[in-house]
């Protein structure tokens, strides 16, 4: 895709998602009460699936700088003996890495110096982010999550990194799955990132990533959806648009105003969802309360 058709894109898109006025929490904004009630009159068991993989600690080659754990307390030998004791811990981590599940805030992204709605981004500063932080999902996400599952669509268990999903897979999955997506819906894109990595190893993915391909923002665009998440990061490598490394992540955040959920896990939720027959659900998304924060470490748990 040539930066001249991208950046038509971007504007195209971006007119969109603002021609109905100002927009506090960016698509969040379409995530009403009532669409929430909706959601959770979805529940059929009760059953929870977390859509998060477990936090690495050990270095991987998409992990060259994993998150640290190491324990505060107690020292070795204090264990023993009568009264009280703690054990304490402390963790440290790279929250917009290419292995943890997180979320993006929508000061995440710049674009031409600006952020979501025009916002300049001089309000980043190396003391944090003034405004389209954190605290804007301080209340946590709660809406109906739906899954299109874009390998099941091609019989295959993944698609290989460098392949770019498009709006007409997506198009297809909601089809095949019955799905419906949405105003107001959480959309999940899989595309097998976690059970390639998972059966084969890991591997760069700054070099070879499956994801959309930037045209494919049309659908959840389109469909006014209120957060997009993938178990990859949404962004393919290399990049579609030679001079933007990371398209998706600009049109997602930065022109729709979409907050995005990169490397989440969804094998455990997509055995449920196809032995139910159903491919929607009610999801919760609690980030951490960081202040100025661009994003978060986060669990994403489906209640079905």
């Amino acid at each position: 895709m040539s930066e001249a058709a991208f950046r038509d894109l971007y504007r195209r898109l971006r007119a969109q998602a603002q021609g109905g006025g100002g927009h506090r929490r960016g698509a969040l904004d379409r995530l009403t009460p009532e669409r929430v009630m909706a959601a959770v009159a979805e529940v059929r068991s009760g059953r929870t699936v977390s859509l998060a993989a477990p936090v690495e600690t050990r270095s991987a080659p998409d992990s060259p700088e994993p998150a640290t754990h190491r324990m505060t307390a107690p020292a070795r030998g204090e264990t023993g003996g009568h009264g009280l004791r703690f054990a304490r811990d402390r963790f440290a981590m790279n929250v917009h890495g290419d292995v943890d599940s997180h979320l993006d805030a929508l000061c995440h992204v710049i674009f031409d110096g600006e952020l979501y709605g025009g916002v300049p981004a001089s309000t980043v500063t190396p003391e944090g982010a003034g405004t389209l932080t954190l605290d804007l999902v301080s209340d946590g996400i709660v809406g109906r999550g739906v899954l299109l599952d874009i390998p099941r669509l091609h019989a295959v268990p993944w698609l290989e990194p460098g392949e770019q999903v498009t709006a007409e897979d997506l198009a297809a999955a909601e089809t095949a799955q019955r799905a419906r997506v949405g105003p107001g819906d959480l959309l999940f894109v899989r595309v097998g990132h976690r059970l390639r990595r998972r059966t084969l190893g890991a591997w760069d993915v700054t070099e070879a990533r499956v994801g959309l391909h930037p045209t494919a923002m049309s659908f959840p665009a389109g469909r006014q959806v209120a957060a997009l998440g993938s178990d990859s990061n949404s962004d393919c490598a290399p990049s579609a648009v030679a001079e933007v490394p990371f398209p998706v992540h600009v049109l997602a955040v930065n022109a729709v105003g979409l907050h995005l959920l990169d490397y989440l896990d969804f094998e455990e939720l997509a055995r449920v969802c196809e032995q139910r027959g159903r491919w929607y659900f009610l999801c919760v998304i609690a980030p951490l309360r960081l202040p100025a924060a661009t994003g978060s470490p986060v669990n994403p748990i489906a209640v079905v």
